[in-house]
């Protein structure tokens, strides 16, 4: 029995890892970062910690995000990053090796499913599912996957978004896009510095989108402060951000999102395009807590567009479900590792 309860759902994404440890729900949403000594490769610390280090370290010491786009970018600091987050949960013990499902992109290559897999074997795991996290986030969404009906799902990550219409526990049609939230934050970052010739970090441009963000433009328009380096003076200086500006900022990124939605939509089967339409969207991910998003995506589609009830926490969420039913969700599970 304490054996199933070291049984964990990971979401490894690009910008947090999320642990669903069964029994308990969610135990851990830390960021995907490790801060390690240049020279010698040694690792500082991992997550909270190693985030609070980004941009405030001296030289030798880097803050690496192991995953990019939704996928290892750096396979040795992943395996770290993952058996740390494991052992935090878990505690040390070598007896009880949890039972591990990890959740990767649908638009991943077979060798990026193989590292993730590998991983979490790596990490501690004592045998490991992989499943794809549209799938996932349908299932933490409370969607009944399994039915003879189509549901669509948007899942709209730090790295990527996968776009997705499931039905009797499979994927039928999905995009996966390596367009997502973090692409945002680099849209506000380039257009602060080119309109107001300003040079803001990550942090300062991730709030600036959630406090004014909007995927469509707003009568009453909201305002923020932000403060910068000014690149003419190369001082300090404040200046006041509003929402529209921001939605012009990211509407290229937006605009592939939607064309990623329209073209699922194009390739979906007539009888469960007619489901869709009848039951909605839903929409999941840190991302989709953009204002407005579920608004831009129903006027655009002409669907009822829902965000989940807890968008960030869906495919964490989905993967501990997932090991209440691993046999039954045979198909629906992309690949295993024993």
């Amino acid at each position: 029995m304490l054996g199933m309860e070291r049984s964990l759902g990971i979401d490894l994404g690009t910008v947090s890892v999320l642990i669903f440890q069964k029994g308990k729900g969610i135990v851990l949403q830390e960021p995907s970062v490790v801060s390690i000594l240049k020279d010698t490769g040694k690792i500082l610390a991992v997550g909270e910690d190693a985030k609070n280090m980004i941009g405030r370290t001296p030289g030798n010491i880097i803050a690496i995000q192991p995953m990019k786009s939704g996928v290892i970018a750096n396979y040795e600091i992943t395996e770290k990053m993952v058996s740390y987050f494991i052992k935090k949960v878990c505690g040390n013990s070598k007896m009880f090796r949890p039972q591990v499902v990890i959740c990767v992109p649908s638009g991943g290559t077979e060798v990026e499913k193989r590292a993730a897999l590998e991983a979490a074997m790596q990490a501690g795991a004592r045998k490991a599912y992989l499943i794809e996290e549209p799938m996932a986030a349908a299932i933490g969404a409370g969607l009944n996957i399994s039915d003879p009906y189509g549901n669509m799902i948007i899942d709209i990550g730090g790295g990527t978004s996968d776009i997705a219409v499931i039905s009797l526990g499979g994927i039928v049609v999905n995009e996966s896009l390596r367009v997502a939230g973090n692409n945002f934050d680099e849209n506000i970052i380039k257009y602060i510095k080119s309109k107001y010739k300003l040079m803001i970090g990550e942090k300062t441009a991730e709030n600036l989108k959630i406090e004014v963000g909007t995927a469509i433009e707003l009568e009453d328009e909201l305002f923020t402060e932000i403060r910068g380096r000014d690149l003419i003076s190369g001082l300090p200086k404040t200046i006041s951000v509003g929402s529209n500006e921001i939605l012009k900022a990211i509407a290229s990124s937006l605009k592939v999102i939607v064309e990623g939605v329209k073209i699922v939509l194009e390739k979906t089967p007539p009888e469960l395009a007619a489901d869709i339409a009848d039951k909605g969207i839903v929409l999941a991910g840190g991302g989709a807590l953009l204002r407005n998003f579920d608004q831009l995506l129903t006027e655009i589609t002409g669907i009822p567009v829902y965000l989940a009830e807890d968008p960030i926490f869906c495919v964490a969420l989905g993967a501990g479900k997932v090991l209440d039913n691993i046999h039954m969700l045979k198909s629906g599970l992309i690949n295993t590792y024993n």
